[in-house]
């Protein structure tokens, strides 16, 4: 049985995070725990679906894994998951084929159920759906009494859903070809095609069925997602310190902790788990790390604090508070620098994501930052502000609004000097008396 795995798309609502498939995870790269994940559900034929941004990263990272890994790429990513299929028809047989999006962080038992289900032959094609107890803004599925889908309703709004199973992309066809003729037929304005098209093939009378799944789920649409996806793939990971990493006597390491070789951790610094530390990264004097995944070649400065965030490779602090916040690569802050997590009504904060604002779903949450961004001292960023890829900050300013990519900021500020009229240098009780 073929598997193909989705990992073209760009994301918008990520944004500025170039790609979340390679954000990394206790030290791997998503797309790879998910190939992992393939592997050991005995699914080792995998072709990847990627697009003209990480071809050549799925490319080499396919070379060293232990499993046939075909890597095809997307040219227009516009048609969504349609387009992705018929990027691939030409490597799809008759076999049955699962459709699995590297979006959607699933457990083994997700592939076991699909399979064991489809040994009935009572359908067609079977599709994953989770039974939520709140709205989720994703699609839902509309089944009848035996579980016979007849309809797929994308976003239907909270009040308007059709029942309580959010569709998950693990969905298996036993005839790709038959997918692929109503896919090459199917018109629709939006990016929704592979849906519509599983809509007309129920009205056609082919049947798909819902196989209902209870295991761990955990979405990665939007940027509030990624630190409930570290704590799942921590706690699924091996705990150690390697014996490669300088950790003075002095240091305090409390609860479940990975330690990568060649990490320093400093004399008065604390890690306290789950947390994960990179390759070469130091922890200096009187930092404190706490729920957070940090990644390779990192430097956190003296008297830092990382509360519950996930900070990549090669990122750099002095005496910041960085909190609940979304970090990629190659980033600087300047000393004093702190990104606020918690508004002052306590609500839940919410993100700018294309003129919408969205709730992240809680009260904290930091900043969003992207790769190669340098941000000067004393800057202070506000909850759920994003700063795009390779923008510099200035100092001493308040960052209340988005940055696109590639900006400049300064700050508007007036420096006023006049004569000081006040000399210390004069008997102190003659000072005093002109104050």
């Amino acid at each position: 049985m073929k598997v193909l795995l989705l990992a073209a798309g760009r994301s918008k609502r990520m944004k500025p995070i170039e790609d979340k498939n390679f954000l990394n995870f206790a030290g791997k790269p998503l797309i790879q725990h998910q190939l992992e994940l393939l592997h050991e559900s005995g699914l080792d034929d995998v072709i990847v679906v990627g697009g003209e941004h990480n071809m050549k990263k799925i490319e080499a990272l396919g070379e060293s894994l232990h499993m046939r890994v075909s890597v095809i790429e997307q040219e227009d990513l516009s048609l969504g998951m349609c387009g992705a299929v018929l990027s691939a028809k030409n490597l799809l047989s008759d076999e049955p084929v699962i459709i699995f999006s590297s979006n959607d962080v699933v457990e083994k038992s997700a592939f076991e159920s699909i399979k064991k289900e489809s040994e009935k032959g009572e359908a067609f094609g079977y599709l994953l759906g989770y039974k939520v107890s709140e709205y989720f803004p994703g699609g839902y599925l509309e089944t009848d009494s035996n579980g016979f889908i007849s309809n797929i309703i994308e976003k239907p709004g909270e009040g308007n859903e059709p029942g309580n199973l959010v569709n998950l992309v693990v969905h298996m066809h036993k005839d790709p070809q038959k997918l692929v003729s109503y896919l090459e037929k199917t018109e629709s304005e939006n990016d929704d095609k592979y849906e519509v098209a599983l809509a007309e093939m129920m009205r056609d009378g082919i049947k798909f069925k819902a196989v209902e799944y209870a295991g761990a789920w955990h979405p990665v649409k939007f940027p509030w997602h990624v630190q409930k996806v570290f704590k799942y793939y921590f706690d699924k990971a091996e705990k150690f310190v390697s014996d490669k990493a300088h950790i003075s006597p002095g240091a305090i390491i409390k609860e479940d902790v990975i330690i990568e070789e060649g990490v320093k951790i400093f004399e008065g610094a604390i890690v306290n788990g789950p947390c994960y530390i990179g390759r070469n990264s130091v922890i200096a004097n009187n930092a404190l790390v706490r729920e957070s995944n940090v990644g390779a070649d990192c430097v956190i400065g003296f008297s830092t604090e990382v509360a519950r965030s996930y900070l990549g490779s090669g990122v750099w602090t002095h005496s910041n508070y960085i909190g609940d916040s979304v970090i990629e690569n190659n980033v600087s802050f300047g000393a004093g620098t702190v990104t606020g997590n918690l508004r002052l009504d306590e609500c839940d904060v919410l993100v700018d994501c294309d003129g919408n604002k969205l709730s992240t779903g809680g009260n904290k949450f930091g900043a969003i930052i992207g790769s190669d961004v340098r941000i000067g001292i004393n800057t202070s960023l506000m909850p759920g502000v994003k700063i795009g890829r390779g923008s510099f900050v200035g100092a001493g300013i308040v960052i209340g609004e988005n940055i696109p990519p590639k900006s400049f900021v300064r700050g508007c500020f007036e420096l006023k000097i006049s004569e000081n009229k006040c000399d210390v240098s004069e008997d102190r009780e003659e000072f005093k008396k002109k104050l």
